[in-house]
């Protein structure tokens, strides 16, 4: 494939969703489509939402012209637009009219488990110098995975421009890692048209932000990069471990917060302003301090990493272990999960 065309396609996507995601935000304004801020926001003004809308769309038709064109496989193009319209679907409904999150959470294990059977399930998994066999366990922690994944992006997309930028840096990095280490190039294609529609939608809502993705785009850029890793797998079997890596931000600061809440007897699907990038927005009074020292971690950090477990896929399990680790230490020191009212002892 000649890097003309990637250039080219990841373009055009970039500039259809940047265009696509204006549109979408006059009619947000138009229909009075706001996301009023709470008690519970860290945002202090009403904003238009719903943009992620213009990162679905682009992807599809991007996914569907490259389908037509034998560029991508069937079975990732059925992966991707049906689980992840459905995905993007139950998440616009909840924006607009607040869906019960046992439906919703029925929703997405349903679209993750479509996308493990289409993609037949989950490939041989490398852990230090063993290939392991997982089977049926492996497939149902591959949709625990998947639905975690687009959960935690929805928890994560808390403050102007940090979803966006993580999912244009993971679904980049990863698919110039896999171009490099012999992935499926098809693969590697739609990670990079994903990353720059991505791109599109960031240049509205980088703070300070001018709309919000919404839950439609959260949950669909979680499952997306889901699914996207679980395909990766077919050719790299060390590939979990370099998502992981590469999402580690929001891994960890998502579950940490997740983990201590639950310990609290605190139910999780209620919003909250306890995530470490949250405690550091309202220290810093800044959003996009916060946003720009996550792109810095994952630049001088956990890029480092992830190319360091690409080049020794025995290792990629520990070199993972170790790339969290210390984000682990930040995130709890930076507050994630800690009950809100410590902040005024």
């Amino acid at each position: 494939m000649h890097p003309e065309l990637i250039v080219t396609t990841a373009g055009a996507a970039a500039v259809a969703s940047a265009c696509l995601t204006g549109v979408v935000r006059r009619y947000a304004l138009s229909h009075s489509v706001l996301d009023v801020p709470n008690e519970r926001s860290s945002h202090t003004s009403a904003t238009p939402r719903g943009g992620g809308v213009a990162v679905v769309v682009t992807v599809t038709l991007a996914l569907a012209f490259l389908a037509a064109l034998h560029m991508v496989g069937p079975r990732l193009c059925l992966a991707v637009i049906g689980g992840g319209t459905v995905v993007a679907l139950i998440g616009y409904l909840d924006d607009r009219y607040h869906v019960s999150p046992t439906l919703r959470l029925l929703v997405h294990f349903a679209a993750a488990t479509w996308a493990v059977v289409v993609l037949r399930g989950i490939p041989p998994l490398r852990f230090g110098s063993q290939v392991l066999e997982l089977g049926w366990l492996g497939n149902a922690i591959a949709a625990i995975c998947i639905v975690w994944m687009l959960n935690l992006f929805n928890f994560m997309d808390g403050i102007d421009g940090i979803a966006a930028s993580e999912a244009v840096f993971v679904a980049c990095s990863g698919s110039v890692l896999g171009l490099v280490s012999g992935t499926d190039i098809g693969v590697s294609l739609l990670g990079i048209v994903f990353g720059s529609a991505c791109i599109g939608f960031l240049v509205w809502n980088w703070p300070p932000a001018k709309i919000f993705m919404g839950d439609v785009g959260s949950g669909y850029m979680g499952y997306f990069i889901g699914v996207f890793s679980l395909a990766e797998m077919r050719t790299d079997p060390a590939a979990p471990w370099i998502w992981l890596i590469l999402a580690g931000v929001f891994v960890v600061d998502a579950t940490l917060a997740v983990v201590r809440r639950m310990a609290r007897g605190e139910r999780i699907d209620e919003p909250h302003r306890t995530h470490a990038y949250q405690w550091l927005a309202r220290l810093w009074n800044s959003h996009q301090r916060v946003t720009v020292a996550v792109m810095l971690v994952n630049l001088l950090w956990l890029l480092p990493c992830a190319i360091l477990a690409s080049l020794h896929a025995a290792a990629a399990a520990w070199i993972a272990f170790g790339a969290l680790t210390p984000l682990a230490f930040v995130a709890f020191v930076s507050g994630s999960g800690r009950a809100e009212r410590r902040q005024a002892s």
